[in-house]
């Protein structure tokens, strides 16, 4: 209602503009496709924005959810241009939400005038999912950037029979290029695992021929991942000049030729790339700044998108991010935006490290010890910490303003207060002080003293004072020429105040309380009357100007008061312009301290996440404890109480805890049966959660825990079709399944729900056998396989480190069923999927025919099975080597030019052979 109302506000564009944009528009050159075009108008002295086209249908559909904001320019709906208006706050709010959630790219257009004074519409602005770097303070000035937009740019190749993939990205918010370059499968699952483990948004491709099945491939694996795809011309991927153009924007005096990077030439083609994309190399700024790191794969567990969505990592598109129903909601407490940021690329990046886990570990516990450490940095210091690296970009742009010198310095004055928080509580054990120190006081230390020359300089140039009425100004005594202003502006301001208290005087209104003295953004100085018969007394008077009346009272000024506070607009405006060039001044010697800042933020960022671990930790409905890990190859997974930390989070959940037992050469595949919604699915997932947050230094939802680290963590869980990629549920599952047989290892986690039921029952269970055999014989990681197939729990009796488990039901004298949610070890005997359709609440009917069905197939089953023991096992193996034999003998007689003379010879020679078994007769015959 509220934005349908707004539009019918905003102003229309008159009949001859209209004319001249529409064939304009209609000119344009068609968009990539998922790009938005919105050109800002101007009305009013106010911004708004119009869509046309498709994208004012998008608008209409997406943000007011009606067609009838759509107006047709020069027309009707048939022959009309579509457009549709926004404000330019809720422009705001559907670019962030277009760009961060929904995957699009945008183009902002607006009139400019020529150097021949005429007005043209021109492209201002550009953003893509990877790419925010030309909307960042457009968009981002008030509200935390908590994800960083990350481009990669991708380059295969073959050597031999191998595959290499070459890879780039960038992330500009910390200034950072990357670059690896590895062997790859014919599925790319290491491809996959990196844009898990970057958090990347958009992927740069070379243009491709509809044959290029490598492409196709790897498209495929991005839209598994909602990951953008940016086309362009293989010419962007010449390696020819990138040395010399990384030379020019990595810090340090060491040539790039001399790195061992620069041997990677796909990953230096895709390098060539990026920084092409994202035009590095057109601003001065970045020159010497960039940071250049090699992304080792093996540093990291890797994950595929599959066990991202299985193990809900992060929120869905519509969900709130702050909500526990994901693993990103429930541990991300972090007060800053760098915190948020690094907590997020940890979450994708479990260490293989058992020395830097233990770090994290020691960290987390002597925060999760102590409870006034905790408290305090968060409430008192991390909570007032603004985000440091944008800030300090915004230095380096040369775009900053006094605010975010005062910002800075705010930061600044801090530290002492940090640093005198954790001196005073120094953890008794001497090896976690020294990890404190190591990490954070020492660091922290060194910066306050680097940066004690910049609070110096602060409250030297600028007035503090003026904070209060939230003026950021250099003070006067810096020139005599504002020195003077300044003086004035202090003399207005003692009149207005005096104009004040006359003003309450001659209205009987006591000061502060019924009447107000403030300085409003549109009015300047002005008086507030609060409350209804306080409002009154200023009408029609005419010595009083009455501005707007609003719930918060009346705004009005006497006309004394009017001219001095214009007054005191316009020797604002002259301190203001006097002033500008020592603030640049200031504002290049702040920036001269960027990199410390950005070293502090580092800093800040990681105690941030710790400091989360532990409060997520001791907050939990049952305290998580502090898990033992072994090296990679060692140990076992042996888990009491375990809890899934999402689920027991719920409203209105009681989670029941279950132990797990997975041991090597004793229980490394178990088969999980039970009835659906028993928790066969929580249990395994909770495995894996487990896993990954002790892995990135967390501690765990058990009683107790002890695991082993895992390289990768594989799954292949539910059974929807991903119908706009073409592909069925069984397709998506038998691809989901590949990647994990062919990336899988020994140390590997493999977590499987209901594999084979996206095909009939038999070839399912068929695929369901030999798929888990092989992991158990083949592969030999640990894996929990959940199956409604009770045909695979007679696995264990070939191979000895298969156990099966399944979980508990209760089932009451008149067959009423309860389940209990426990894990036990033993076959579950039954699925009780009638059960379930009986709490979805399906007709009687249904439910009735249902059990008499079911009943007729357990029958016939049983019948079945009891006809198979009258026969002597000797005879079935006859029977079954005898028709081998007959089939393949078909086989032959069928190559042959006289099939039917052959034919007729193998029936005579059989008859009598199946005659004379029994088992085969009886085989026949039905």
């Amino acid at each position: 209602m509220s934005l349908t109302t707004q539009t019918e506000e905003l102003p229309d564009v008159e009949r001859p503009e209209q004319q001249n944009f529409v064939k304009f528009f209609r000119s344009l050159d068609p968009v990539e496709e998922g790009t938005i075009r919105l050109f800002e108008r101007e009305a009013n002295g106010s911004n708004y924005y119009t869509f046309h086209g498709d994208d004012a249908i998008y608008i209409a559909e997406t943000v007011y959810k009606t067609a009838s904001v759509v107006k047709y320019w020069l027309g009707d709906s048939t022959t009309g241009l579509p457009t549709t208006r926004l404000s330019s706050r809720a422009t705001e709010n559907f670019l962030r939400d277009a760009l961060l959630h929904k995957q699009l790219r945008i183009e902002i257009w607006k009139q400019c005038r020529t150097e021949q004074n005429r007005v043209e519409w021109n492209l201002i602005r550009k953003a893509s999912p990877g790419n925010l770097q030309e909307v960042e303070d457009f968009l981002f000035t008030s509200s935390q950037m908590t994800t960083a937009p990350v481009v990669i740019a991708v380059k295969y190749g073959t050597s031999g029979e191998n595959k290499i993939v070459g890879v780039a990205f960038a992330d500009t918010t910390v200034k950072e290029l990357g670059v690896s370059e590895f062997i790859d499968n014919e599925l790319y699952s290491n491809l996959e695992s990196l844009i898990i483990q970057l958090g990347v948004k958009e992927c740069i491709l070379s243009m491709s021929s509809e044959k290029d099945y490598e492409a196709i491939k790897i498209k495929g694996i991005l839209a598994r991942c909602n990951v953008v795809v940016t086309e362009r011309r293989k010419s962007d991927f010449d390696a020819k000049n990138v040395a010399q153009d990384l030379n020019r924007l990595v810090e340090g005096n060491v040539s790039i030729e001399a790195l061992p990077e620069y041997e990677m030439t796909n990953a230096m083609a895709s390098c060539a790339c990026v920084i092409k994309y994202l035009q590095l190399l057109e601003d001065e700024v970045n020159f010497g700044k960039y940071t250049l790191r090699h992304h080792d794969l093996s540093q990291y567990m890797r994950l595929d998108g599959s066990a991202l969505a299985a193990l809900n990592l992060m929120p869905a598109p519509n969900e709130a991010a702050n909500r526990p129903s994901s693993l990103y909601g429930l541990l991300n407490k972090c007060k800053t935006a760098q915190g948020s940021r690094l907590f997020t690329q940890w979450l994708k990046q479990p260490l293989l490290s058992l020395e830097e886990i233990t770090k994290r570990q020691d960290i987390v516990q002597v925060f999760v010890d102590d409870t006034e450490l905790r408290q305090s940095l968060q409430e008192d210091h991390l909570k007032r910490i603004p985000d440091l690296h944008r800030l300090a970009k915004r230095f380096q742009r040369g775009s900053a303003t006094l605010q975010d010198v005062v910002r800075i310095y705010q930061v600044v004055i801090r530290l002492p207060a940090m640093l005198s928080c954790l001196e005073n509580r120094i953890p008794e054990d001497p090896e976690k002080a020294k990890i404190i120190e190591a990490m954070y006081t020492s660091p922290i230390r060194r910066l306050a003293t680097t940066l004690k020359k910049l609070e110096e300089l602060v409250e030297t140039t600028i007035d503090l004072d003026a904070l209060e009425n939230h003026e950021y100004i250099i003070k006067a005594q810096f020139n005599d020429e504002l020195q003077e202003l300044r003086m004035q502006m202090n003399q207005l301001e003692s009149q207005m105040t005096e104009e004040y208290r006359r003003v309450g005087q001659r209205l009987g209104l006591e000061l502060e309380k019924k009447l107000k003295f403030e300085k409003h953004s549109l009015y300047g100085h002005c008086l507030r009357a609060v409350g209804r018969n306080e409002s009154n007394a200023i009408r029609n008077k005419s010595e009083y100007i009455e501005y707007s009346t609003q719930k918060a009272g009346t705004l009005f000024a006497s006309r004394t008061l009017k001219d001095l506070s214009a007054r005191h607009v316009d020797l604002s405006k002259d301190y203001d312009s006097k002033q500008r060039g020592l603030v640049r001044e200031v504002i290049e010697i702040v920036a001269t301290y960027c990199p410390s800042l950005e070293s502090l933020g580092s800093i800040i960022a990681h105690m941030d996440v710790l400091i989360s671990f532990a409060h997520v930790s001791v907050m939990a409905p049952i305290p998580y404890v502090r898990p033992t890990l072994y090296p990679l190859g060692q140990g076992n997974v042996l888990l009491k109480d375990a809890r899934h930390p999402c689920l027991e989070m719920q409203d209105y959940v009681a989670f029941i805890p279950n132990d797990v037992d997975i041991t090597r050469d004793v229980s490394e595949l178990q088969i999980i049966t039970g009835p659906n919604m028993g928790g066969k699915s929580t249990y395994i997932r909770q495995v894996g959660v487990i896993a990954l947050m002790a892995q990135i230094g967390c501690f765990v939802p058990c009683a107790s825990a002890s695991l082993c680290i895992f390289d990768s963590i594989l799954a292949r869980v539910g059974a929807g079709d991903s119908q706009l990629r073409g592909v069925s549920t069984f397709m998506a599952e038998m691809l989901e399944t590949a990647t994990i047989l062919k990336a899988a290892s020994r140390n590997s986690l493999i977590i499987i729900d209901e594999l084979g039921r996206g095909t009939s029952t038999y070839d399912g269970l068929g695929l369901a056998w030999a798929i888990s055999e092989y992991i158990a014989t083949n592969i030999r990681a640990f894996c929990l396989f959940a199956t409604h197939f009770h045909e695979l729990t007679t696995l264990c009796q070939t191979v000895k480190h298969v156990k099966n488990l399944h979980v508990e039901v209760h089932i009451g004298n008149s067959g009423d069923v309860t389940l209990l949610y426990k894990v036990n070890e033993g076959v579950g005997n039954k699925s009780f999927g009638i059960h379930v359709a009986e709490l979805a609440d399906f007709p009687k009917p249904v439910i009735e025919l249902a059990k008499r069905k079911a009943n007729e197939l357990d029958e016939e089953t049983e019948k079945d099975r009891t006809s198979h023991k009258k026969y002597k096992p000797e005879q079935i193996e006859e029977g079954d080597k005898i028709m081998q034999q007959m089939v393949q003998d078909i086989a032959d007689a069928s190559k042959s030019d006289n099939m039917n003379l052959y034919i007729q010879q193998i029936k005579d020679k059989y008859s009598n052979i199946i005659s004379n078994n029994e088992y085969l007769k009886d085989l026949l015959l039905e």
